[in-house]
């Protein structure tokens, strides 16, 4: 609507782009129909960005696919941020190596791929904090993993600082807010080496992992050679709010007209 209103009236705007929707569409859509269902959304994307001034993108790899898909507009890059006073380390807490928790925030749904976490062949405990159209029937399949549903406040920040690794099995995010929460949490990371883990985690191994293979990167977290305190710091010093804002503000006054 804000959109329509910017065209009718002559007036410049930006637009943002958050969600991989042709993804999602194709996790959803039957095989047959797949390919054309991407192709249709791929091409509905093109043509509500085409007549913004620019397009935030919170990483250069979205970016570069963005540009794959044939968009042609300005990009200006802009990053999410965490709540790092409400989102910080348990300093006494200290990892179990032999039985330790394994922790996954977010819908319970199938864009996330969820079950390349679940049915991971790992020791520890694994964690699922979220809500979703999946929620009942991975209850049913995985009876030996504990599902909490949905938390908010405190006791989401505990359930982040009560675990040991977070793992982010997603393919389909364009960021993963979720692993900025863990980060400041103290928490090394496990994710696929793809847009968002890739940006966010890459080869830093105070971090975490990424990898083609989960396990792998699963198992490479477990032993990332860093304190939670020292995580949280990297949080506080590369994903503060602060920051986010006060670039979004400087670029937002540059192209003032």
């Amino acid at each position: 609507m804000a959109r329509r209103w910017c065209l009718r009236n002559g007036r410049k705007f930006s637009t943002a782009f958050h969600t991989n929707f042709p993804a999602y569409v194709a996790v959803r859509t039957p095989a047959p129909f797949r390919s054309h269902a991407q192709a249709l959304t791929v091409a509905t994307l093109r043509r509500f960005h085409e007549p913004s001034s620019f397009v935030y993108v919170a990483t250069p790899t979205l970016e570069h696919l963005l540009v794959d898909w044939g968009l042609r507009n300005r990009f200006v890059r802009l990053s999410r941020g965490v709540d790092t006073e409400a989102f910080r380390p348990d300093a006494d807490r200290k990892a179990d190596r032999n039985n330790p928790v394994l922790l996954y925030v977010g819908r319970v749904a199938p864009e996330k791929n969820l079950e390349a976490f679940l049915s991971l062949n790992v020791r520890g405990t694994k964690v699922v904090v979220g809500d979703g159209p999946q929620l009942s029937h991975l209850r049913h399949r995985y009876p030996d993993v504990v599902f909490r549903g949905a938390l908010s406040g405190e006791d989401l920040f505990d359930a982040y600082r009560e675990a040991d690794v977070f793992v982010f099995p997603s393919k389909t995010d364009t960021f993963g807010n979720v692993l900025l929460e863990a980060m400041a949490s103290g928490l090394s990371c496990a994710a696929y080496d793809v847009i968002g883990p890739r940006d966010i985690i890459g080869s830093n191994p105070i971090l975490g992992a990424v990898h083609e293979n989960l396990e792998t990167a699963v198992m490479t977290a477990l032993n990332a050679p860093c304190t939670r305190q020292a995580r949280h710091d990297y949080a506080c010093a590369t994903y503060s709010w602060r920051q986010v804002a006060e670039k979004f503000n400087a670029h937002a006054k540059r192209v003032q007209p």
